[in-house]
């Protein structure tokens, strides 16, 4: 029987830099995830794919932010970005995929725009810190609280004021019941982009969205728990997670122990905006019942599957690897 395979990738992975940014430049990168997911493929596995939407949801609000300045357009509420980056993201990957598969009759490739339920009454909604969009003047800024007066604003180290949004928990998959019946059907579903949509359930039990972000790893772990993947696959910058990093004694893991990394990430070995949600979605995973979860870079993921290379986090050693 297959294993199925949720993996995670960075928004990053497909703006690479800031000369990178054209549509063109982004269907580029896919294929490299594509050659990546195709060779998954071929190693037997059923694949789910969530991406990161970062760079990507940054553009499509400075382009609302410039129509409203210079044309009086309507702002686009947060949650329409989210949804239309899940739908220009999920395109190019889906269509590099079936570009692929079809010359060899297999599975198909399905973009599911998909909402994750938040608790309205999440903390983060009173302390929103998350910022977003461009840098505005205390006159711009305060024109846009005349105008939505529950934004927040926070001045950032002299370049001017950014409105700030709230990072809530994510709560439950609206969609991964859709998720799970398309990959026992045979489908690489591409799903939850950008950690979803976020949503609250109204009094009448009906979905209302909200301006937030969710950390896509968070929901990317969430997804993983609800459709009982085996394997939670996330890319970043690095081939392997290290200890002391940046120091003279930096070391990479291999396999370890969840154990052992919950006392490294105790220990303050992962830093708060990059690795440290990742290491905290790998643990909830792998405590709701996941049996690995794979920490590498976009260029290793085949040879991480194999066991080769990046860090493997399981609750039990199988033999362990050398770090």
């Amino acid at each position: 029987m297959k294993e199925l395979v949720v993996v995670a990738i960075g928004g990053n992975s497909i703006i690479k830099d800031n000369a990178s940014q054209s549509v063109e430049h982004q269907a580029e990168a896919v294929k490299a995830v594509a050659e990546s997911v195709l060779e998954m493929l071929a190693s037997d596995y059923d694949i789910v794919l969530t991406h990161g939407n970062g760079p990507q949801v940054g553009l499509d609000l400075r382009r609302a932010e410039l129509a409203h300045e210079y044309e009086g357009l309507p702002l686009t509420p947060l949650a329409n970005c989210v949804a239309d980056t899940q739908g220009g993201i999920g395109y190019l990957i889906q269509q590099a995929l079936n570009n692929q598969l079809a010359q060899r009759g297999e599975q198909k490739a399905v973009t599911i725009i998909t909402q994750v339920e938040v608790d309205k009454d999440d903390p983060g909604f009173e302390h929103p810190t998350k910022p977003i969009g461009a840098f505005f003047s205390a006159a711009q800024r305060d024109a846009l609280l005349q105008q939505h007066p529950t934004w927040h604003f926070v001045e950032d180290s002299g370049r001017g004021y950014r409105r700030v949004v709230a990072s809530p928990e994510p709560k439950r998959i609206v969609e991964a019941d859709a998720i799970r019946a398309l990959t026992q059907q045979g489908f690489v579903v591409i799903g939850a982009g950008g950690g979803g949509i976020p949503v609250v359930r109204g009094p009448q039990g009906d979905y209302q969205s909200v301006d937030a972000v969710i950390d896509k790893d968070l929901s990317t772990a969430l997804l993983a728990r609800e459709i009982s993947a085996d394997v939670l696959v996330i890319t970043t910058g690095v081939e392997k997670v290290c200890v002391h990093f940046g120091k003279p004694n930096q070391r990479e893991l291999g396999q370890v122990t969840v154990p052992e990394m919950t006392r490294y990430m105790e220990e303050g070995h992962f830093p708060p905006g990059s690795m440290l949600p990742k290491i905290a979605a790998s643990l909830a995973f792998l405590h709701h019942g996941g049996k690995r979860v794979v920490i590498t870079s976009p260029e290793c993921l085949p040879a991480a599957l194999r066991g080769e290379t990046g860090t493997h986090i399981v609750n039990v050693l199988e033999g362990r690897r050398d770090e």
